[in-house]
């Protein structure tokens, strides 16, 4: 039987006439409210009849990128790539060409479920999705489910920097190696004679915090120093001020430090900050090295010794995926590797 929108109504409890407001965009509906129409649209896989539906179609010139957090020059990065891509894959104005929104979750998986209720909505023609994915089994099972309701209605489906999900919706997954270059930077302070290495990871429930640690841990355990890596790790969000509290929590935890490495390079600025306030020299007296080779990393002093993601190629990249103008990988997955930066923020450990 044919769902409608009186349905869609009942489901979450409000007028035939919200749930227009909402899927239409044209009035203002309070947040809650709007979640609750979305999320009974999605239940009920309501789908626009007649004229509407043929407006709907019409509409499938869009192309939805989710970032985390389009202020941090990771997710800009690769969504400014993947939206010049996508411009560059245009037939022209009377002959294909895409609007490419850029959709900021702000980390949270409902507002990502929420963007890609909306983005069926409008057939959106392609989704390319931004960084790594929350671990939690819940919420990966509803992306699955998501991904897989747009991938049948014909949206190419484009993972950028995150790990593949489970089915077959997904067009094409670019992961970066996140885990080997975790391993490479700091197998890099070891070999400079660091031996007291602590480690300022992001939130525990992301893939990328969690393979990045995995590197880290592989290189200490290798070392015969993996007892000491869980006491020497502080998680926080990926974010300056992150950085700044998780080397001081370090720093009382283990006082004769040698090094620290970030979860990425706007992390590590927070820990230089840390550090200069305590009175430590970097690298004399202690170490710093964070991962991404962000823009501003060669420029700060002193040089940030980090780990480069490709990240505006892997975005331009994931751009002509989502525009089928490039073949998609083996398999529909590639692993695209990090290269280590060293530079003047690392050295060899003073002797105490």
């Amino acid at each position: 039987m044919t769902v409608t929108l009186a349905d869609v109504a009942a489901r979450a409890r409000v007028s035939p006439a919200t749930v227009s407001r909402v899927l239409n965009g044209n009035y203002p509906v309070a947040a809650s409210t709007r979640e609750r129409v979305l999320r009974a649209v999605d239940e009920l896989d309501y789908v626009l009849n007649g004229p509407a539906s043929a407006l709907a179609a019409a509409t499938s010139d869009l192309v939805g990128i989710l970032v985390n957090d389009i202020a941090d020059p990771f997710f800009g990065i690769m969504a400014g790539a993947a939206q010049h891509a996508i411009g560059e894959g245009a037939a022209g104005r009377a002959g294909g060409e895409k609007l490419a929104v850029v959709c900021n979750t702000g980390g949270s998986p409902e507002r990502e479920l929420t963007y890609l209720t909306l983005l069926q909505r409008q057939r959106a023609a392609a989704v390319v999705l931004t960084g790594g994915a929350v671990e939690d089994p819940g919420h990966t099972a509803a992306m699955a489910a998501k991904l897989a309701k747009l991938a049948n209605a014909g949206t190419r489906i484009v993972l950028c920097g995150r790990p593949p999900v489970p089915g077959d919706a997904i067009t094409a997954a670019l992961t970066f190696d996140n885990r080997g270059g975790g391993r490479r930077l700091t197998e890099h302070l070891l070999t400079l004679g660091h031996r007291r290495i602590g480690y300022v990871a992001g939130p525990a429930e992301r893939t990328t915090t969690r393979h990045r640690l995995e590197g880290h841990r592989a290189a200490m355990t290798a070392a015969g120093l993996g007892g000491d890596v869980e006491r020497l790790t502080a998680h926080g969000t990926y974010d300056r001020r992150s950085g700044y509290d998780a080397t001081l929590e370090l720093l009382r935890r283990e006082p004769d430090l040698t090094a620290i490495v970030a979860a990425n390079d706007t992390v590590a600025l927070g820990a230089c900050a840390a550090l200069r306030e305590r009175g430590l020299r970097i690298p004399q007296d202690i170490s710093v090295a964070g991962f991404d080779d962000l823009p501003f990393s060669v420029d700060v002093v002193p040089a940030l010794t980090t780990v480069r993601l490709p990240l505006y190629e892997a975005g331009a990249r994931a751009g002509r995926l989502a525009m089928g103008t490039e073949v998609p990988p083996p398999r529909g997955i590639a692993t695209i590797g990090g290269e280590l930066m060293v530079r003047s923020s690392t050295g060899r450990p003073r002797q105490r």
